[in-house]
């Protein structure tokens, strides 16, 4: 069985650049996660690193297989300078963790809230997956593995991940793009849901 973390990083090197920090974080029962942070002009990218060690295993399923099954990383974009984002680490090295401690399964589509701001003042606890293949292509692996996909992560406010799991993702989406929503802004506000 083939080591995939240095197929993932070279991946998110060839499409982020080089990146100009790391950190790491480990939680009791599970494997590292690494988070690593690419600057590019006012926009800074948190990328993680581990969560695609193993595939992720549906909770419902009787026996975890270790070769097939949805691998992925997490990407979340963010503009520089108007809010401490590099205090997300934390945050996302958790979320990158739920398939392991949890047993979910991260999907496009799918809400995820680590119950506290993702940084110092922000308004979000939560975020939104999105679909792969933008940012960052997907990363095939040999067969039988699934490939790993690169999920952005869009941050929510509180009402809007309400709004969300009234109406769907798709809904929330549209809104955000009519509304002309700036997602990467740190301190945005609620779009308005009436």
């Amino acid at each position: 069985m083939v080591d995939v973390l240095p197929l993932v990083e070279a991946r998110l090197r060839t499409a982020l650049g080089e990146p100009d920090a790391r950190a790491a974080v480990t939680f009791l029962g599970t494997d590292r996660i690494e988070v690593l942070r690419f600057t590019d002009g006012d926009l800074v990218r948190y990328a993680t690193l581990g969560m695609s060690a193993q595939p992720m295993t549906d909770p419902a399923a009787m026996l975890a297989d270790p070769v097939k099954g949805p691998r992925a990383e997490l990407v979340l974009s963010v503009r520089h300078g108007t809010a401490d984002t590099d205090k997300v680490l934390r945050p996302l090295a958790v979320l990158a963790a739920s398939p392991q401690v949890e047993g979910v399964v991260v999907a496009p589509g799918a809400s995820l809230d680590v119950g506290a701001p993702l940084w110092p003042g922000a308004p979000f606890t939560s975020v939104l997956v999105a679909e792969s293949g933008g940012l960052v292509e997907d990363l095939e692996l040999d067969a039988p593995a699934d490939p790993v996909r690169f999920l952005p992560l869009l941050p929510m406010t509180a009402n809007e991940a309400a709004w969300k799991r009234v109406h769907g993702a798709q809904a929330l989406q549209e809104r955000w793009l009519t509304q002309g929503t700036d997602l990467r802004d740190p301190v945005r506000k609620s779009v308005p849901l009436d």
